[in-house]
């Protein structure tokens, strides 16, 4: 079969990538972005849930992925939120579900923000519908740079915490996550495979709260770069 005219068409691939610290500009490329939600039994209250209840995943588009320090405030939303992540980057895939294999598997991490449109995620809960739109639009996932293990190491305790302009909204410990890393990627490995190039948002501590255009968050997890950005104006 003959190929049709590209005259006009963008058909070269394009692929988001997060740089490495210390990489000498080096980029990890974005496959996929996959979060859970309601994984710091504070925020699951904060949203009217159960301190524990089995894992659940939503995703982003991985071009929501940004390293951009304004990001522009979305359409369609009045309600835009802030929750501050670890990122975790899977580097190759994992040779079994054992916790072992699965640290192994990861490249490294990194302080991440999933932002999202309030309003229209609970307009979506309450017709029971998918939260994508609330969830992933342009730079619905502002990222810090990527800390290779073999630096970061595998932290699973320290501070996380988030400040909009200078005020601390959220502040927890790595280590009141309900589910581990290794819990999380095992529970995503039974689903389907991880892959070089895939981003697990390990979720949020509770404080979430509204952002407008114009603040200035800072973010920050363990010992991982501090992450800022500002809201810009809407795009």
């Amino acid at each position: 079969m003959t190929a049709g005219p590209t005259s006009g068409y963008v058909l070269e691939p394009s692929i988001t990538g997060v740089p490495v610290a210390g990489g000498d500009g080096r980029l990890f490329p974005v496959r996929r972005v996959l979060c859970v939600g309601r994984n710091y039994a504070e925020h699951a209250r904060e949203m009217g849930h159960d301190a524990r209840e089995p894992p659940f995943f939503f995703n982003k588009a991985p071009d929501a992925v940004t390293t951009d320090p304004v990001v522009p405030y979305p359409p369609l939303t009045q309600n835009l939120h802030h929750e501050v992540e670890l990122v975790v980057a899977i580097g190759r895939e994992p040779a079994s579900a054992a916790p072992d294999a699965l640290r192994a598997a990861i490249f490294g991490y990194a302080v991440g923000i999933d932002l999202t449109r309030r309003d229209l995620q609970a307009e979506a809960k309450k017709l029971a519908r998918p939260w994508f739109l609330a969830k992933s639009f342009r730079g619905a996932a502002p990222m810090g740079p990527l800390v290779p293990a073999e630096r970061a190491g595998h932290p699973r305790s320290g501070r996380i915490w988030l400040e909009v302009n200078g005020a601390c909204r959220q502040e927890g410990d790595l280590a009141q996550m309900i589910w581990s890393v290794e819990e999380i990627t095992a529970e995503l490995l039974r689903c389907d495979r991880l892959l070089p190039g895939d981003l697990v948002f390990t979720g949020t501590p509770a404080g979430v709260g509204a952002v407008r255009p114009g603040d200035v968050l800072r973010a920050g997890a363990a010992d991982l770069p501090v992450l800022e950005v500002r809201i810009g104006p809407a795009g």
